[in-house]
């Protein structure tokens, strides 16, 4: 028995190493019955998930498991055949202070860990650079005003399953161009929409922030590993809200220099673009292909 468990531990490490050495190749993205958060791949996702798997989860558990116990306490306790004549206590001042009293504390409790992560979510100073996320129906807008300010827009690659194996992508999932960021750099994100309110949502970063028409929001996120990650629209905005993905290429920072001095050639400066016209957005809806 050791000795098998043995093989099937190498067999393992070797498995995950060769993901591993496999780099940008490895895509960050949901798995058929996967349990849990994503990994977390910045400061911001390492605290969500600290706060959910060591507060949340066990006081959870707890309560759920109290109750249960509680629950099948009574109904044995105060069964018919045990009891024939039931309680007619209608008050019960002790008992009344401790439902109220307990899940008072616990709130109190849980408050401190959450307003820390809540601080920590705007703490936006001292970034390194700035990129501009626009939400349109049904696409995403990326500019780069520390980069040349060009602009990338990203649509969806595939919606059915012949397209997806064609290219080579996931399905839903992935875009025509993708979202690209250095890794270990502090970088701020400017959030707005140019028709309804979308919702810019990566969970491997803990970025979950509406873009609001009008109004510019803030968010900043530190990539600890490059490699490809995904997202989704989190905000309902239309009949196409289903297809409006987020591909994010995360890259060392030489490699995003590189691909800089690329992309400064090969896409338009922001203050040539011209803003999408309301056909070109309903020509562009992937619900309509789908149909």
């Amino acid at each position: 028995m050791r000795k098998l468990f043995t093989i099937l531990s190498g067999l393992a490490a070797a498995g995950v190493g060769s993901i591993a050495s496999a780099g940008q190749a490895l895509a960050a993205k949901a798995e058929p019955w996967q349990m849990g958060l994503p990994d977390p791949v910045t400061p911001l996702a390492h605290q969500m998930a600290d706060f959910h798997n060591y507060w949340l989860l066990p006081i959870i558990t707890v309560i759920t498991i109290f109750v249960l116990v509680l629950l099948l306490y009574v109904c044995w306790r105060f069964r018919e055949s045990a009891n024939p004549v039931p309680s007619k206590t209608t008050h019960n001042s002790m008992l009344e202070v401790l439902w109220t009293g307990i899940p008072v504390l616990i709130l109190v409790v849980m408050a401190f860990p959450s307003l820390k992560l809540l601080y920590a979510t705007d703490e936006v100073e001292d970034s390194e650079m700035t990129v501009k996320i626009v939400g349109h129906q049904w696409y995403w807008e990326y500019q780069y005003p520390d980069h040349g300010n060009f602009f990338i827009e990203a649509r969806i690659a595939a919606t059915t399953e012949e397209e997806a194996k064609e290219q080579g992508v996931y399905r839903l999932m992935a875009t025509d161009e993708m979202f690209v960021l250095p890794a270990d750099t502090k970088i701020r994100l400017q959030m707005t929409s140019a028709d309804v309110i979308h919702n810019w949502s990566v969970s491997d970063f803990g970025v979950r922030m509406d873009t609001v028409p009008g109004r510019l929001n803030e968010a900043w996120t530190l990539i600890e590993k490059p490699g490809v990650y995904y997202g989704f629209c989190s905000e309902l905005c239309g009949d196409a809200h289903a297809f409006m993905p987020i591909q994010v290429q995360v890259l060392p920072k030489a490699e995003f220099a590189a691909w800089v001095e690329q992309a400064q050639e090969k896409y338009d400066p922001v203050e040539e673009a011209q803003a999408p016209s309301v056909s070109r957005a309903v020509a562009a809806s992937p619900a309509q292909a789908v149909e």
